[in-house]
């Protein structure tokens, strides 16, 4: 394995901060005939076409390139090249996925698949690896797993980021699902959060309660509150097309394990029952699903449960929502030879995706598996720096795309 690369020799503010300055040199002989002075061959070349060149290093190497000189630094810092770094195609930027390294410390390190590294890396303002996570186009969002009042957007790679205000309803929820979008084109973001508190004196019922935040006002509303009977929000939704998705689990009296929750949010009305005509089925009985959005696409993974004990996993599969948003299609199964390498598994995986990139990983190690969606391809990452200390230690993470454009 390539030897390990910390994040934080090189900040991002290192770049504006302290730029070293660019010097010349010059070789002299004895003979004052023979004077021969060397230069730099980047000086040679114009500032929009260093620039071009710099575009088509690794995202790690921004940084480094940054303290080359203060004409390097000047252009790295410039908007105008992180908008052409991150339109440049011909230098792909895979999503990352970033691991915990404990339960109590949110630091971690976090994955390259492009250039197959893993980076020392510590998070802003998130205080513990149970925290809520969501993720869309750069941007992560963050908020606590106690009273559920702290959330913060940031960029983690700039280390940008910005607490919003509280969401409105209830503090003491019994579970709540956050989700996040951003809209490149008007350089804006919304973020969601579900609520599902049971109903005091009827335990079949749960109220549900949906809560958007738009950076464009910077304020939240409350797009919709309904009861249901025999079900109950979780922490699984997804912003994908503008309509938000969250799954709902049985209380009893269904047929139904687990159910999806589409909800377009230009239209969305706050009616009786609106929530149940939204109801789309699950493809089979799932555990530990996950909902993805991949290129506006919602994609599902997750355990496929044994039929004699539904609660240990025979297989992991891969789901993609079709037909104007009603009906699933089965993209993959993972491969036995894949599966068995986490191990004995149950009803304790994760996985993560963005672009055309799906990661799964088992909380019980830190091994760290890869799904490319358009090559339909499995594979291993490279071994983690991480290693398991004790029997009960677990690991979990999540996938984010690294930018610099982007800010909260």
């Amino acid at each position: 394995m390539e030897a390990e690369t910390s994040w934080t020799t090189y900040p991002y503010s290192y770049i504006t901060t302290y730029v070293p300055e660019a010097e010349s040199y010059s070789d002299h002989n004895d003979d004052d005939e023979t004077k021969v002075q060397t230069f730099s061959m980047d000086s040679l070349l114009p500032n929009d076409l260093l620039e071009r060149i710099l575009t088509f290093l690794p995202i790690a190497s921004i940084f480094r390139a940054g303290t080359v000189c203060k004409r390097w630094n000047e252009i790295v810092s410039s908007q105008r090249f992180l908008s052409n770094f991150s339109n440049n195609n011909s230098a792909p930027q895979s999503p990352w996925y970033f691991m915990f390294t404990s339960t109590d410390d949110p630091s971690g390190y976090a994955y390259d698949p492009v250039i197959k590294k893993w980076y020392g890396f510590d998070l802003p303002c998130i205080e513990s690896s149970n925290w809520f996570v969501a993720s869309s186009c750069g941007l992560v969002c963050f908020m606590d797993n106690d009273c559920r009042n702290k959330i913060y957007v940031s960029n983690p790679i700039t280390k940008q980021w910005r607490r919003l205000t509280e969401p409105p309803g209830h503090r003491s929820t019994d579970y709540a699902a956050l989700s996040a979008s951003v809209n490149r084109a008007k350089q804006s973001y919304s973020v969601s959060v579900v609520k599902s508190k049971q109903v005091q004196g009827d335990f079949s019922q749960w109220e549900i309660s949906v809560h958007l935040y738009s950076s464009e006002t910077m304020t939240w509303t409350t797009r919709l509150t309904d009861v249901l009977a025999g079900w109950r929000g979780g922490d699984e939704s997804v912003i994908c097309g503008n309509v938000l998705y969250f799954l709902i689990y049985s209380t009893g009296g269904s047929d139904h394990r687990h159910g999806l929750i589409a909800l377009n949010l230009s239209t969305i009305s706050s009616s009786n029952g609106v929530l149940m005509r939204s109801f789309i089925p699950m493809p089979c009985s799932l555990t530990c699903g996950r909902l993805m959005n991949l290129k506006e696409k919602l994609v599902v993974v997750g355990g496929i449960g044994k039929q004699d004990r539904p609660d240990i996993i025979k297989g992991i599969g891969v789901w993609c929502l079709n037909g104007g948003g009603r009906e699933w299609q089965e993209v993959a199964r993972m491969p036995q030879r894949f599966f068995q390498g986490f191990g004995e598994l149950d009803d304790v995986f994760a996985s993560s995706g963005s672009d055309d990139m799906v990661y799964v990983q088992s909380y019980g190690s830190p091994a760290l598996l890869t799904f490319d969606m358009k090559l339909k391809c499995w594979k291993w990452s490279q071994k983690c720096p991480v290693s398991k200390k004790f029997p009960l230690q677990l690991f979990t993470g999540f996938c984010f795309e690294p930018r610099l454009e982007i800010a909260p």
